[in-house]
């Protein structure tokens, strides 16, 4: 664990401390595009983090080639190679979209390539545990359709997720924590060798997405623009790959001692592949409404919208950080609850505590206007909107200039809209005149 903690730590470090400077490259490249119609954004904002996040996923292998246990991972598996051939191709890709554009279909054209190119590296499903009937193994043309449709899928889904401040990046890290705990679990709890390049790239993954997210939240001082959200899709997918199409069920069987509990123990690593993944189950149900909603109108389905989840949430009344804390929450829930099922799936208070959160989030989902408020021994380290002292402050000032200045003149604070503002009495054109000056010299 403390190698991929230490891992962890220098992939979060490593794109931290780039972030900053690729900022400064994208405003000096001027990629900064103007605010589109679906943006949420007022002003216009750098890209290319994702350049940086490519950075903390070099650092990330690289040191772990160099630690004793996790060094076994690069000479045995040829999935870390793969991986960062993979990486760099849609890397690539997205840096140039990020700068001038790229159309829909070459970038889709690209990341098929990508997923080849890992598929003949070795990164691919070779056998489904299917209920019922038992590993199922796939020929080289299934596997190759497999892997490729699942990393097309994935990667598209973290992109359309990726529309306000911190949201992809969040979603992606919760997602990744929990898939980090279950492959972790397969890899120490049960021994399985084949375990160990998902657990690296889901480690890795958590680390590229925590040192991004200090810039991206709200109000955001970079976007990790298609260059970052490609990337840290691609690394997901690469993970729910290695771990269900290397881990062989038979090795399983040998701790659960049947092959119907290894099924059902296997359930979320191959449900991913319908869903297309249950960790990020909601970034795949916006890809699939999005979809359905631009073909219903005749649309192409990478037309851009305001349509998407995130887009639904700000017009029902909801502020943009609350919008991304409840994209962050049913993430979670779908993603933990997985994890929770693979553990004991017969336990009856995994289901209740998981229909209990869902309650929980449907009243705060239909509850745009409550807003929480901090105790008082909690205000200094909150949000000021979450504040009550200074909400009450800021009330009784507004109250005594209205009082000061009186019913009939609008306050000077600030507290009247824009393009209301009180007139000035016009001034006369004697008033006008420029005063005489006496002729002297300096």
């Amino acid at each position: 664990m403390r190698e991929y903690l230490l891992t962890l730590c220098v992939s979060a470090a490593v794109t931290y401390l780039l972030t900053g400077p690729v900022r400064k490259f994208a405003i000096a490249a001027g990629a900064m595009p103007p605010i589109r119609d679906r943006d949420v954004h007022r002003e216009p904002t750098p890209r290319l983090g994702g350049m940086a996040m490519f950075g903390g996923l070099c650092a990330g292998l690289l040191v772990a080639a160099h630690l004793s246990n996790l060094s076994g991972v690069f000479k045995l598996s040829s999935e870390p190679r793969a991986l960062l051939s993979g990486a760099g191709l849609i890397w690539l890709l997205g840096v140039l979209d990020d700068k001038w554009g790229v159309d829909a279909l070459i970038k889709l054209g690209v990341q098929m390539i990508a997923a080849g190119v890992m598929v003949f590296q070795g990164l691919a499903i070779l056998w489904l545990p299917v209920p019922g009937i038992g590993t199922v193994i796939l020929t080289p043309v299934q596997s190759t359709l497999l892997t490729v449709a699942l990393v097309v899928i994935t990667i598209n889904a973290v992109n359309f997720v990726d529309g306000l401040d911190g949201l992809a990046s969040g979603m992606v890290c919760i997602a990744s924590i929990a898939f980090f705990m279950y492959a972790y679990r397969m890899w120490y709890g049960y021994g399985i060798e084949q375990a160990a390049p998902a657990t690296l790239f889901s480690a890795i993954l958590i680390g590229m997405c925590l040192g991004f997210l200090p810039h991206n939240i709200h109000p955001a001082r970079i976007f990790m623009g298609d260059s970052g959200s490609m990337l840290i899709g691609l690394v997901l997918a690469s993970g729910a790959i290695s771990i269900t199409g290397q881990v062989d069920p038979d090795a399983i069987t040998d701790f659960t001692g049947s092959t119907r509990q290894t099924v059902h123990f296997m359930v979320p690593v191959y449900m991913p592949l319908l869903l297309p993944l249950t960790m990020i189950a909601i970034p795949a149900a916006d890809l699939v409404l999005a979809v359905v909603r631009r073909t219903w109108r005749g649309q192409s389905p990478f037309a851009a919208d305001r349509g998407h989840l995130h887009h639904r949430l700000l017009e029902l009344g909801h502020t943009h950080s609350r919008a991304v804390l409840i994209m962050y929450f049913w993430a979670a829930l779908f993603a933990f609850a997985a994890v929770a099922f693979s553990v004991s799936s017969s336990s009856l208070w995994i289901v209740l505590v998981i229909v209990a959160l869902s309650a929980v989030g449907l009243v705060v989902l239909l509850l745009p206007a409550f807003r929480p408020h901090a105790p008082r021994w909690a205000e200094s380290v909150v949000p000021p909107r979450y504040r009550r002292r200074r909400r009450r402050l800021a009330a009784a000032a507004a109250a005594a200039e209205r009082e000061m200045h009186g019913p009939d003149r609008p306050a000077l604070n600030g507290s009247t809209a824009v393009g209301d503002r009180p007139r000035l009495p016009e001034r006369s054109a004697a008033a006008t005149q420029p005063a005489p000056t006496a002729n002297t010299t300096r």
